[in-house]
């Protein structure tokens, strides 16, 4: 098995830094098409998402796909990849650096390994969290090859909690933290397992914007919160994720799920 999670990281490495590589180039240059749901795609999108499908099909033949931009079934396979290829297209079609690649690997409808690779600013972050999957090999969660772990402070003024743009909503009652808005859903809630932050919360998220996340954040220390009544994990097998959405919340510890949740959980009820 540690031959296989060495596979895997290394994959995940050389993947996401060549898809990486030529995104730069057409960073900030490509104008973008609105899709049904309202969010932007660009032909540098669908490329990345092309190029990852076949370097998936080529390594990990047995290994089923879903992505952003094409396949929303969520196959049979006891293994699948969860692929979005530009998280953050806005404010890659805008000229704004920060935007990650994302992949997160399931073993039968639940994420055990998550990778995301910011290239602009040269950060990649990885995890591995087994849950009750039986599965065994290496833990915790990395940046850059260095562990991370989340932060053990309690809230204050001068500690960051990070939302998306759909619930700004919190921003109408009193908050125990300063707020930052990234626009990047995965890099969002990395911010708490890096310890940058002592939670985050998205309010419309699809499977691919979290599958990665999710590890990295409990691997890390964390704690990942669905805010909808239904649990994320483990996916149905045929069911269509296109249009699904899993407001979530993380934070940095257990204790801390009390005091943020009652503040963001009226966005659950909004899906």
């Amino acid at each position: 098995m540690q031959d296989f999670w060495t596979q895997v990281l290394e994959f995940a490495q050389t993947t996401a830094k060549n898809i990486g590589s030529q995104l730069i180039a057409d960073f900030g240059k490509l104008q973008p098409t609105r899709k049904e749901d309202g969010t932007l795609v660009t032909q540098a999108d669908k490329w990345a998402d092309k190029e990852i499908r076949d370097a998936i099909a080529t390594v990990f033949p047995d290994h089923g796909v879903l992505t952003e931009e094409t396949e929303h079934i969520f196959p049979a396979n006891d293994w699948c990849w969860i692929v979005d290829p530009i998280d953050g297209t806005t404010n890659f079609t805008r000229g704004i650096p920060i935007w990650g690649i994302s992949l997160g690997l399931l073993y039968r409808g639940t994420p055990v390994f998550g990778f995301v690779h910011l290239p602009q600013l040269n950060q990649s972050f990885y995890g591995y969290w087994y849950g009750e999957s039986g599965l065994t090999g290496p833990t915790g969660a990395y940046m850059n090859g260095e562990p991370i772990h989340t932060s053990p402070d309690n809230p204050s003024k001068n500690h960051l909690f990070s939302i998306c743009a759909r619930s700004t909503d919190v921003l109408k009652r009193p908050f125990p933290c300063k707020i930052r808005t990234i626009g990047v859903a995965s890099y969002n809630l990395l911010l708490v397992a890096s310890g940058a932050a002592l939670g985050g919360v998205e309010a419309t998220p699809k499977i691919w914007d979290i599958a990665a996340a999710w590890v990295i954040v409990q691997a890390a220390g964390g704690v990942f919160v669905s805010l909808a009544a239904q649990p994320i994990f483990p996916l149905k097998v045929g069911h269509n994720y296109g249009d699904r959405s899993f407001p979530c919340l993380a934070v940095s510890r257990a204790e801390l799920v009390s005091v943020f949740k009652p503040l963001v959980e009226f966005l659950g009820k909004k899906v």
